[in-house]
């Protein structure tokens, strides 16, 4: 069995922007749908960790791109095991375009999750080392998300139906439309998030009220977090160009 997965996706027109391109929510979707048809493929998947009372979440993620798909643009998403330990595992992506251009690169980090008590669980390192892939993804792993809640006021956000998951608590992708949306449509029509980096640190769960905070924190560089009673539920990064 080939290590590196390969799926292949087509820009659809109502899934684009007011640009007409992939939104980066979009492209965060098409790296979930890989990962999880690859695990899936390979006996590690949302059935196969149902039947051993687990689920996979995403802890941290980040992309770097170079140019965001177009109209009806098809694309090639690579995706493979990159480290296993005992209680995370790290997945990379490669984005292409048709001429083998890279588009886009990213890094992600998983745990797995025992689902009455909701607390992480050790790997099975063994099962999963086999399906490593020496193949590079040339950008820095997530980093720490430096904390800007206890520096501005923030604006309420309550969780909405919308916003759940299957495993119903607040979406990892919803999470990205949230943090984009908090920038001014200005800034998008001169100028892109070039690396995106988000941490998920608490579980978000229906009608849970929020405050979302950001921050310029550098040249071109946002720093976003949404808190419930003071603690952080997720923090991510934004860098511009």
């Amino acid at each position: 069995m080939e290590l590196v997965g390969n799926f292949t996706f087509k820009t659809e027109s109502y899934l684009l922007d007011f640009r007409g391109r992939a939104t980066l929510p979009i492209i965060g979707n098409y790296m979930l749908h890989a990962a999880s048809s690859h695990a899936s493929s390979r006996g590690f998947g949302f059935s196969d960790m149902t039947e051993r009372h687990t689920a996979w979440v995403l802890s941290r993620l980040a992309m770097e791109l170079y140019r965001y798909p177009t109209m009806s643009e098809p694309v090639t998403l690579y995706t493979w095991i990159d480290e296993v330990g005992r209680l995370f595992t790290q997945r990379c992506f490669e984005m292409l375009d048709t001429e083998g251009k890279t588009i886009a690169y990213a890094r992600s980090i998983w745990a797995a999750i025992d689902m009455q008590t909701r607390r992480m669980t050790p790997l099975d390192v063994e099962g999963l080392s086999k399906y490593i892939a020496m193949r590079p993804c040339p950008i820095e792993k997530p980093g720490k998300i430096a904390p800007i809640e206890n520096e501005t006021d923030g604006e309420p956000y309550k969780v909405k139906y919308s916003d759940l998951d299957i495993n119903g608590h607040f979406n990892s992708i919803k999470y990205i439309e949230h943090f984009v949306d908090a920038f001014p449509l200005d800034m998008f029509k001169s100028r892109e998030i070039r690396r995106f980096e988000i941490s998920y640190l608490l579980e978000g769960r229906y009608g849970m009220p929020l405050m979302l905070h950001k921050k310029e924190t550098g040249e071109h560089e946002y720093s976003l977090a949404f808190c419930h009673e003071n603690k952080a539920v997720c923090r991510a990064k934004a860098v511009w160009t």
